[in-house]
């Protein structure tokens, strides 16, 4: 299994979820929403081998993007690869803080555009705008976090060369079955987003990815290896050229 979006700071025992993934060999990527909560994290987190921690400018925590976050983000930068949870978000509920996102978001790829990351998405209500920002960046391989966004607009997501991480709540909704089913093989990763989801009244942990790969076997009519495998194979090529950008500079 593949986690590639969990909040992992924001369970109510981090270090025990953490030290279960370890245990099961999930690789997972352990987003933050301020450049002070990665601190943090990582100082916790940077050992653990499935485990990695992203640098995050929530747009929800825009009110918190004071100019000393944002200065911290560009020191923590120059030591991860990993960057989420970042984005805009332009439903009625953080609408208002719209400029607000749209400068720290601008901010966060002026520092991040440098070489290859990877990079988790929040869009929501705001798609097209990410993907634009996203082009204007000349940035590849990020990944679409929980999309919800229209058909239309994902297919533009796909022939930019991006990916999307999808989870278990998406199986409940009709739209969010059929964005499921849009996203082509080759460009889907697995997410829990927890603890923000719950499974039958419980909070998600990444066994629950489960739930995604035996619905994925239904719609690419394969088997739960095969799924499996594939999830691994799109994680590897999202990876793959941040691999390379440290092979070069080792050498």
């Amino acid at each position: 299994m593949i986690d590639a979006h969990c909040h992992i700071d924001l369970y109510q025992n981090p270090i025990m979820v953490a030290n279960q993934i370890e245990g099961k060999k999930i690789p997972t990527i352990a987003v933050t929403n301020l450049p002070s909560h990665f601190e943090l994290g990582y100082a916790h987190l940077k050992n653990y081998k499935h485990i990695r921690v992203a640098l995050g400018v929530h747009p929800l925590y825009a009110k918190k993007h004071t100019s000393s976050e944002l200065k911290k983000f560009i020191s923590l930068a120059q030591k991860t690869s990993y960057i989420g949870e970042v984005g805009l978000d332009f439903s009625r509920d953080a609408i208002f803080t719209k400029e607000k996102q749209i400068n720290s978001f601008r901010y966060v790829l002026t520092h991040i555009c440098d070489r290859p990351r990877f990079i988790s998405l929040h869009s929501r209500r705001a798609e097209h705008t990410v993907l634009k920002m996203l082009d204007e960046f000349s940035i590849k391989g990020a990944v679409f976090h929980w999309y919800s966004g229209s058909l239309s607009v994902l297919k533009e997501i796909v022939e930019a060369g991006h990916y999307f991480s999808v989870n278990p709540a998406m199986l409940l909704s009709s739209n969010g079955c059929k964005i499921i089913e849009k996203i082509p093989r080759d460009r889907l990763l697995t997410e829990t987003d927890g603890p923000f989801i719950k499974i039958e009244g419980k909070i998600i942990t990444s066994h629950d990815i489960s739930l995604v790969q035996k619905h994925l076997c239904s719609i690419w009519n394969c088997t739960y290896e095969e799924v499996e495998r594939q999830i691994k194979n799109n994680l590897n090529q999202v990876l793959l050229p941040i691999k390379n950008y440290k092979r070069e500079i080792d050498a």
